[in-house]
């Protein structure tokens, strides 16, 4: 019985880093301190107004590069509104499943 406790209790523990991440406004920051912020940190979550609708709000995980992604997931370049520029380029991750036929080329969107 010790055993099992212990091996839950380092189970649980492993696994806590990764419930650990920051969740930020970026529209209360600049655009250089939101990208100096997932740069730190590697990941986080960003929450931002959608676009294309207005009163909604969005709610993302932006990385530093593709090493911060997920295996079958790559580093893809998107923008978000901050505080200072309507479109700051981030990085999220992307399924590989993005890719045509098995190439390294973006799909057009």
């Amino acid at each position: 019985m010790k055993s099992f406790i212990l091996i839950s209790l380092l189970a649980i523990s492993t696994a806590t880093p990764a419930l650990a991440i920051s969740r930020y406004n970026a529209m209360t920051m600049t655009c250089a301190g939101a990208r100096a912020t997932i740069n730190r940190e590697r990941a986080v979550i960003l929450r931002y107004p959608a676009s294309r609708t207005k009163g909604m709000t969005l709610y993302d995980r932006f990385v530093q590069d593709a090493r911060s992604c997920d295996f079958g997931y790559y580093a893809d370049r998107t923008y978000i509104p901050t505080k200072d520029t309507p479109s700051c380029p981030v990085y999220i991750c992307r399924p590989t499943t993005d890719f045509d036929d098995g190439f390294i080329f973006r799909r057009r969107h």
